[in-house]
This record gives structure tokens, C-alpha cells and sequence, in this order.
């Protein structure tokens, strides 16, 4: 049994033989001219994370190397056929590779065994997390696209000491575990040589690009649907009426809102000057409007508050925004109402009677009872019609109320045909002053009917007498009734005022809905068409 050499036993020696004269300071080729091809690969076990605002990829990755000691070889048939054994790294030669662009670490840190071949290969596999620097472009974010790259070469030895090539053209993703938040689209890796400005000679390098795509899932939940829900809201303030008051409050609400949304955007992107992201640009782009929004809204409640009093309407005012733009944008102003429709049907019906009475040419003893019926029937039709207007009200119900009749004198058998010709226009002023109260002055016609006629000295005086209170009652009705029909007209231009702040609350609707749809197009389409969504 003592000449029988066990596995073990096999490698204890092997490990003695191969370790008693090694010095791992020194290149392992056998002349100093000769080049240490190292083999170099990649595999990426896990993107860990990517800081945007530190400009920083963290990676876990194996790093694959591959080269030949002629000093680590040995037949196995002297060592009871062991092909090959696990070593301690520090005991042996190691190309010192390096992550150029690393943000920490250059080195690996956990020295690993090699596993050495009877032949002399040497295949070192350490793993590492890397935090490398990395230029983050966020023109598209969320829907943005990162290369980044790391770039691994001997720190010390030249292209006429060490040179490297690769095992693979892509980085290994067989052990990959996937992110949430990012995706590998392509991981290649190059070969490069650099000359530097400290060195004449040439260094090589193994370069590997990391194209890795944002899933854009989280962002558009938590982000983006938000905003752009926000800024509809912009749309609606021209939608709100004017008269409810609350305009400002809600355009205020939405630029705070947008503020809060743009301090969240703020904390996330990198901190650079170099470019802004798209949603960004949205936000500030909405924010400025929602300012605008702000200002037209004041000038839309200074317009919708305006009466004659304050302001007089210029024609192109009047023609441009109740006639013109109104039907470009398919809006029809309401009829009159009904207020002033009655006004006009009874302003027809009281010239209508004045025809009839001057052609009838009642006596005059018929006059005072033809007015008095006149007014009852006006009573009538109002009992019978509840929707007649004030004016109605004023110029038959009160004058009826104010009116104290005396029974007309009956009418002398020897009055001449002038003396009825007199008659005659008096129940025509009184109807004048009853009904329409559109002519002269009453007290001027009354007092015009107290005077005889030229060329009739002989003929007295008109029986049918007003009071100086019946006068009085007149003129105060004249009076109403021009006050109401003087509010009539000021109620009519301020509602043209307010039709005035509707139109320019409908052009900025449809100006504000236009940009909505073309700023979420802009928000979307670039990345689209970039290949990115």
C-alpha cells in the first residue's frame, strides 16, 4: 500500500511540485519578448441600478480570463491522471485588469481560485460589482434609451506585454436576472487600442456597450397620466361659467398641482444643464399656458362684468364677436326672452287701438268710458295671461289704480262740428297718455287741449277736465316706464358683455384643447418614432 498514491496524495504533490520554485511577480512566458494573450469575457449576472442623477450604472458581473502559464504544467500520468486542480489566485500570476470608468472599485476585490489545466491554462472567473460612470441622456424620459459602457484593459502592461481578446462578441446573459426597471436590449463588446498622453506605447482594451431601454410602466402610471389629466383640467377653466366665481381658483389649483408634479420630476432626473427631458418641456410648457390661462381669465371677468356705465361697446367689438366669430365656432345666441317679446307684442297692440279709435272718431262723451273699457280689458288679458311683463303692469294697472274718473257731462245739443273735432283729440291725448306714453309730454298735451281752437272764439271751454293729481299720476307712470325701458337697454348690453366673454372663453377652449392634443402628441411621438415605445 505504500506505493499506491491515493488522489489526494497525488495533488499534495503536484501542489509542491508546481508551487516550489514559482514566482508569480513575474510574466508567465519564457522570453521577455513573448506577448500574454489573455482571453477576456464578460457575463452580466444583474443591473442592480442605474442613479440618473448621479450618472452611475451598478452591475454584478463575472468577469472571464483566460491565459497560458508554462510554468503551471505537468503530465497527469505522473499524478495518477489529475488533468486539473483549484488554486488559490494569490498564489499565482494574474493580469491586472481593471474597470476604467469605474465610480469606486477599479480592481476586483474577492480573489477567487483559478482553476489551472495540465496544460497550462489558467481560467480565473471572479465576480465583482461595479459602479461605473455613465452618460445618462434624458431628452425622452420616461421612454428613454442609455449606452453605457465599460471598459476593462491592463492598467500597467502594454500592448507588447499583455494583449486581451475576446471569448465572446456579446456579453453573456445566460445568468441574467431580470430588472424592473430596465431591459438589455444589446450588450457588445469591441476591441480598441489607445495611445495616452503619459505613455508611447499603445494600451489595449476591451470596451462593452450596454444599451439598456427604461420600462416606461411605472412612470406612466404614476406620472405621466397624472399630468396629463392636470392639463385637461386647464381646458376646463374656459369651460366654467363666469358667473359661478371660481375661474381663478381652479387655474391656480391646477398650477399648483403642475408645480408639485414638476418638483417630483426634479428630484428624479440627473441634475444637468446639457438637455431637458421631454416631459419637462411638457410641463413647463403646460405651466406657462395654465399662467396664460390665469391672465385671460381676469380680462374674460373684467369683460363679462362690464355695463354702459363703465364701458361702451366699439362696432368691431359688436360685429366681430356677436356676429362674426360666433358662427365660426358654431354658437347661436338664445332668442330674446320672453320679457321683451311681450313688450313688443303690447307696444303693437297699443297702436293697433289708436288706429282703430282715431278712425272710429268716438264722441267724446264715449271717450273717458272707451279708455276706462281700454284699460279693464288690459287688466283682463293680464289676469288671463300671467307671463305679461312689468311694463304691462305699469302702464295698465296702475294707471287704473291712479285714475279717479268723473262721469262725462252730457254732450250739448248745439255743439259744432269743431267742438267735436276738439273732442275728438282729446280722447286721442288721452289714449296717447294712457297707453302708449310714447309722444309728447302728457302735461304738455293736456294743457294744449284746455285752449280753444283758432277761429272758434265763440265755443267754450272742453267739459272733460284732468285733475292736477290725474296729471301728476300720468307723469309718474310716463317716468317708470322710461326708467324700466332705459334698464331695458342697459340690461341688454350687459348681457351682450357677458355673450362677448363667452365667445372669448370658446376661442380659448378650442386654442387650449388643440394644444393639449398637440403637446401629448409631442410627448409621445419622438420617442415613437425614435423606436423607444
Amino acid at each position: 500500500f505504500g506505493h499506491v498514491k491515493t488522489h489526494s496524495h497525488a495533488e499534495d504533490e503536484l501542489f509542491k511540485t508546481l508551487f516550489s520554485g514559482y514566482n508569480k511577480w513575474s510574466r508567465p512566458v519564457p522570453n521577455i519578448s513573448d506577448v500574454v494573450i489573455v482571453k477576456f469575457g464578460l457575463s452580466i449576472a444583474q443591473l442592480i441600478d442605474v442613479d440618473e442623477k448621479n450618472q452611475m450604472m451598478t452591475t454584478n458581473v463575472w468577469l472571464k480570463q483566460e491565459w497560458n502559464d508554462y510554468k503551471l504544467r505537468w503530465r497527469p500520468s505522473d499524478y495518477d491522471n489529475v488533468t486539473s486542480i483549484r488554486v488559490p489566485s494569490e498564489l499565482i500570476w494574474v493580469p491586472d485588469i481593471v474597470l476604467y470608468n469605474a465610480d469606486g472599485e477599479f480592481a476586483v476585490t474577492h480573489m477567487t481560485k483559478a482553476h489551472l489545466f495540465h496544460t497550462g491554462k489558467v481560467r480565473w472567473v471572479p465576480p465583482a460589482i461595479y459602479k461605473s460612470s455613465c452618460s445618462i441622456d434624458v431628452t425622452f424620459f420616461p421612454f428613454d434609451q442609455q449606452n453605457c459602457k465599460m471598459k476593462f484593459g491592463s492598467w500597467t502592461y502594454d500592448k507588447a506585454k499583455i494583449d486581451l481578446e475576446r471569448i465572446e462578441n456579446t456579453v453573456d446573459l445566460n445568468n441574467y436576472w431580470e430588472s424592473g426597471e430596465w431591459a438589455i436590449i444589446n450588450a457588445v463588446g469591441t476591441y480598441n487600442t489607445k495611445k495616452y498622453d503619459c505613455c508611447h506605447e499603445i494600451y489595449p482594451d476591451i470596451t462593452y456597450f450596454f444599451i439598456i431601454r427604461r420600462l416606461p410602466l411605472f412612470y406612466t402610471i404614476n406620472l405621466i397620466i397624472p399630468c396629463l389629466l392636470i392639463s385637461c383640467l386647464t381646458v376646463l377653466v374656459f369651460y366654467l361659467p363666469s358667473d359661478c366665481g371660481e375661474k381663478i381658483t381652479l387655474c391656480i389649483s391646477v398650477l399648483l398641482s403642475l408645480t408639485v408634479f414638476l418638483l417630483l420630476i426634479t428630484e428624479i432626473i440627473p441634475s444637468t444643464s446639457l438637455v431637458i427631458p421631454l416631459i419637462g418641456e411638457y410641463l413647463l410648457f403646460t405651466m406657462i399656458f395654465v399662467t396664460l390661462s390665469i391672465v385671460i381669465t381676469v380680462f374674460v371677468l373684467n369683460v363679462h362684468h362690464r355695463s354702459p356705465s363703465t364701458h361702451k361697446m366699439p362696432r368691431w367689438v359688436h360685429s366681430v364677436f356677436l356676429d362674426l366669430i360666433p358662427r365660426w365656432l358654431f354658437m347661436r345666441r338664445p332668442a330674446p326672452d320672453g320679457r321683451r317679446r311681450r313688450l313688443l307684442l303690447l307696444q303693437q297692440e297699443i297702436a293697433a287701438e289708436r288706429r282703430q279709435i282715431q278712425i272710429a272718431g268716438y264722441e267724446s262723451s264715449h271717450c273717458i268710458s272707451t279708455s276706462y273699457t281700454w284699460m279693464r280689458e288690459g287688466s283682463l288679458k293680464k289676469l288671463k295671461n300671467p307671463e305679461r311683463s312689468s311694463y304691462e303692469d305699469l302702464e295698465l294697472g296702475t294707471l287704473t289704480s291712479y285714475f279717479s274718473f268723473r262721469p262725462p257731462s252730457p254732450r250739448p245739443p248745439e255743439s259744432s262740428p269743431p267742438m267735436q273735432q276738439k273732442k275728438s283729440q282729446n280722447c286721442q291725448d288721452l289714449q296717447d297718455g294712457v297707453a302708449g306714453l310714447t309722444r309728447q309730454p302728457t302735461a304738455a298735451r293736456l294743457n294744449s287741449t284746455q285752449k280753444p281752437s283758432k277761429g272758434d272764439s265763440s265755443v267754450s271751454e272742453s267739459p272733460f277736465i284732468l285733475s292736477p293729481s290725474v296729471m301728476r299720476a300720468l307723469q309718474g307712470v310716463h317716468y317708470i316706464a322710461d326708467h324700466l325701458r332705459a334698464e331695458d337697454i342697459d340690461f341688454s348690453v350687459k348681457e351682450d358683455w357677458k355673450y362677448v366673454a363667452m365667445v372669448i372663453d370658446r376661442i380659448f377652449l378650442w386654442m387650449f384643447i388643440i394644444v393639449c392634443l398637440l403637446g401629448t402628441i409631442g410627448l409621445f411621438l419622438p420617442p415613437w418614432l425614435a423606436g423607444m415605445i
